[in-house]
């Protein structure tokens, strides 16, 4: 397929309102702040301009995770950000579960940067922010164990939504004295095309129920194509590649045995049918490509 028909689907009823709020919160909190940390999935696609343009100018530090599981051939991590969003860099996750430079990286920027009414203070407030379901709360945790050998101090899951509100600071380490603060994740109020927010699907930043499983793995299939990434025909043990969704998600679903019982109403009476679960293969299909089974993608 040379483009995506998206059907005319509207994005905005995907995200919800409380997004407001927390960017309310996140304003508020900005006057103690010293430093931006930002987490981010998706290079350009990932990032939500509405906080810079929110919260001002701070030294500013990009953290990309999951980049074990990124294409290699695909680098657009300093293209797209503009100016003044501060430093960036970038961390595997599988081979490095907490950033060591992330400290002091922070520590001299705080040093290099004007601290205006916070001059006289020892201690580091560093402002967590960053789009639904990147790992905020879990970066906080990691460098808590790292520097403090301390258990975690905020609550972590797989979904979107986890963290709903900006919570009181958490120290992560002794020297300096630092402390960060989680955010809710918060994405623009308007996204510039479909495209970008079905990006942000795929990478758990929106549930995935309000998307829809099926135009999710079908943008996906889609995505891998064209990008020459024929890592799921030797994953699924497929003869040749799918153009189509229907073929892989059949595959999957025989030989994955996703199968559904259905009452079939006939001339005789009610009978229980097995039929094939094309719903839970769209879900395989999503959750493998997360895990990095489909091989290394960048999405954008």
């Amino acid at each position: 397929r040379e483009r995506f028909e998206f059907g005319g689907r509207d994005v905005t009823s995907w995200f919800p309102r409380h997004m407001a709020k927390g960017l309310r919160q996140m304003r508020l909190a900005l006057r103690r702040a010293d430093c931006l940390v930002e987490r981010c999935h998706i290079p350009l696609s990932g990032r939500n301009p509405a906080l810079q343009e929110a919260l001002g100018i701070r030294p500013h530090v990009l953290v990309l995770n999951k980049m074990d599981l990124a294409d290699p051939r695909r680098q657009p991590v300093s293209a797209g950000a503009g100016p003044g969003w501060g430093q960036r860099w970038s961390w595997a996750q599988s081979d490095s579960p907490v950033p060591l430079q992330v400290v002091p990286m922070v520590a001299r920027l705080v040093a290099d940067s004007p601290r205006y009414h916070r001059a006289e203070s020892s201690e580091h407030n560093i402002l967590v922010i960053g789009v639904p379901n990147v790992g905020k709360s879990s970066l906080i945790n990691s460098l808590r164990r790292l520097h403090l050998k301390k258990g975690k101090a905020t609550a972590v899951g797989g979904e979107p939504g986890i963290t709903k509100a900006v919570l009181s600071r958490i120290q992560v380490c002794e020297k300096p004295l630092m402390y960060l603060v989680d955010t809710p994740g918060v994405l623009p109020p308007r996204l510039g095309d479909v495209e970008t927010g079905m990006k942000l699907a795929l990478c758990g930043a929106v549930r995935d129920h309000l998307v829809g499983e099926d135009i999710m793995a079908d943008y996906l299939l889609y995505t891998l194509n064209k990008q020459q990434q024929f890592g799921y025909m030797q994953h699924y043990g497929l003869g040749q590649a799918c153009d189509h969704i229907e073929p892989l998600l059949k595959h999957v679903a025989l030989t994955q045995g996703r199968t559904q019982k259905v009452k079939v109403l006939t001339g005789t009476g009610n009978v229980n049918m097995m039929m094939l679960n094309y719903p839970a293969a769209a879900y395989e299909f999503l959750r493998d490509f997360r895990a990095g089974h489909l091989g290394r993608v960048t999405l954008d």
